[in-house]
């Protein structure tokens, strides 16, 4: 009965409160117009024709076409290597860095650094470097090997990049998963005569099962809709992703490609909701608070040695590929001639654009940025902290995107706003402007950030709140003076995470650029295609150093200008 009270005060203090209500309403007209809108006209437009009413033809002929139904096995069987060799990657990195005490610590610092780079970098960025290694006119293979006919492209080439870009998400989960496992269960093993083995297999990997699952749903699912990646180092080996893509640019088949794309939606949103709603409650249950004390870590030279060597291998050939993409900026012909010259930088912005591009690309990813970053934190606040009737629809809605790929919720884009029921008036007008582009990177950001500031939110007392609407303020002063403050750091951290989401994406909005603006993943995709590796890696590399330095700016903010300095004292005491 106190409970059901509680529940109905809550509800009238959200109604007497017209900023808390405008905010809720106006998130759920932006929620069902962006992101529930264009995946409805997509599911129409695969079941619907004006001719025939509703029909089951396109779903019929694309899995008559012998390349769709190749297209699906592809795409599965990359997703499925790419999921397990991505958690076991990440798995050895967490367990290094967690477990093992390693014995410099540039080995360390360098097993840390290489963990993070694939996150903050274009998502194709390997896969030059993997052509322009292991390619025909390669560095390793036709130059130290003697290779000539090396093929680097289709089903191993997408497999060994998307590993690569993908196995920092899995590190990152692990990570925080075996530091919440307390050290006194494996010492008690140990203690019972337990080899170090012994204790991996029948203590820590049980505990990790959950978030294993965990891991391996959300690479698979990251993999299969991978757009980018395919579409460079694919060749014939199509993927779902990229024939959706062609379909739509080259068949100019609308309606097939929205059948296609309702398919490729439909396994990910499977996966997802095993993800979200099974393995990750699980994970939960399984791990709940903190370690007890701090952990003993590992000396045995029988564990540190092999596991070190198998990290530095990684790391060697992450850094490798990430070396090779300024190197191809700066030789004058990859393969032919290794003359260093400064032709490709001047190329990008004399002769291609490259001012536009970047200034185009920056203006929108930072106009996308803050309001990602507010919109995340105003989410999060009303999922944690408020209770009404559509809190679980926001929450689901916001965190749906997560679940659609790039090339989908472009066609979804295409088919809603350049057509739909938005023929005319001011939505219709979005398609073709930077406006759209400014959207769709928010609405592919917002699940991060909401992620990130639902768990900055649940660790805060709701009593601190409290006093504030006690003491006679509204909910805009106490979101804006109590709450905000508190998070501040995960408001920071999204901030910087949705422009470089932003400032490096391609599969969603490759479909919606238009001539108007150019955006410098597009170039690098355009030029990587041609073959124009030398441009490609100047467009590139200077997409690196500004992702780098927004990261490296970040980290500045954080450090000297977030959390106060009387928190991080009580928080360490």
């Amino acid at each position: 009965m106190a409970r059901g009270q509680s529940a109905s005060l809550d509800r009238k203090k959200l109604f007497s409160d017209p900023v808390m209500m405008g905010t809720i309403v106006l998130l759920i007209v932006f929620l069902t117009v962006f992101i529930l809108y264009p995946l409805a006209v997509l599911l129409v437009d695969s079941v619907y024709s004006d001719g025939k009413g509703l029909t089951f033809e396109f779903f019929a002929a694309s899995f008559q076409k012998a390349s769709f139904r190749t297209a699906i096995s592809n795409t599965l069987k990359v997703g499925a290597l790419v999921g397990f060799l991505s958690t076991a990657i990440g798995l050895l990195f967490a367990y290094v860095e967690v477990y093992v005490k390693v014995k410099t610590r540039f080995m360390a610092g360098l097993f840390k650094v290489v963990s993070m780079l694939p996150v903050v970098s274009p998502p194709f960025v390997l896969s030059l470097s993997m052509i322009m290694l292991f390619g025909k006119a390669g560095i390793i293979t036709r130059h130290l090997l003697g290779i000539y006919d090396n093929n680097v492209y289709g089903f191993w080439g997408i497999t060994i990049v998307q590993t690569m870009t993908f196995f920092p998400v899995c590190y990152m989960m692990f990570r925080g998963l075996l530091k919440n496992i307390d050290p006194s269960m494996e010492e008690a093993s140990r203690d019972m005569g337990a080899t170090r083995m012994g204790v991996f297999r029948t203590v820590t990997l049980p505990l990790l099962l959950p978030g294993i699952g965990n891991a391996f749903l959300v690479t698979f699912i990251e993999s299969i809709a991978d757009f980018a990646n395919p579409m460079i180092i694919g060749g014939s080996y199509d993927t779902l992703a990229t024939t959706i893509y062609l379909q739509i640019t080259g068949a100019y088949d609308k309606n097939g490609a929205c059948a296609m794309a309702v398919v490729l939606l439909l396994i990910t949103m499977i996966m997802f909701l095993v993800q979200k709603f099974y393995l990750e409650r699980k994970t939960a249950a399984t791990l709940t608070g903190k370690a007890s004390r701090a952990r003993m870590l590992i000396e045995d030279k029988s564990v540190t040695l092999p596991l070190t060597i198998l990290c530095s291998a990684v790391a060697l050939f992450v850094i490798l590929m990430y070396i090779c993409v300024p190197f191809g900026a700066l030789f004058r012909t990859w393969g032919r001639d290794f003359t260093l010259t400064f032709r490709w930088f001047e190329q990008v912005f004399t002769k291609y654009k490259g001012l536009k591009a970047f200034k185009d690309s920056f203006i929108l990813s930072l106009i996308a940025a803050p309001i990602t970053a507010l919109l995340s934190m105003i989410i999060s606040y009303l999922v944690v902290k408020k209770k009404f009737r559509l809190k679980g629809f926001i929450e689901v809605v916001s965190m749906l995107a997560m679940a659609v790929p790039g090339t989908v919720l472009g066609i979804g884009y295409i088919r809603g706003f350049a057509g739909g029921i938005f023929r005319t008036g001011f939505l219709q007008g979005l398609y073709g402007t930077g406006a759209i582009l400014v959207i769709v990177f928010i609405v592919r950001s917002l699940p991060t950030g909401t992620r990130s500031g639902i768990s900055a939110l649940r660790q805060i007392d709701k009593s601190i709140e409290e006093s504030a609407y006690d003491m006679g303020a509204g909910s805009l002063k106490v979101f804006t003076s109590v709450t905000l403050p508190l998070i501040k750091d995960s408001f920071l951290s999204g901030l910087v995470t949705a422009f470089v989401r932003s400032i490096t994406a391609i599969s969603a909005i490759i479909l919606l650029v238009t001539p108007g603006y150019l955006l410098i993943t597009v170039q690098i995709n355009e030029f990587a295609e041609k073959g124009s590796f030398g441009i490609a890696c100047a467009f590139a590399t200077i997409l690196i150093l500004i992702t780098y330095g927004s990261v490296l700016l970040m980290n500045f903010i954080i450090k000297h200008f977030g959390t106060s300095r009387k928190v991080k004292e009580v928080e360490q005491a």
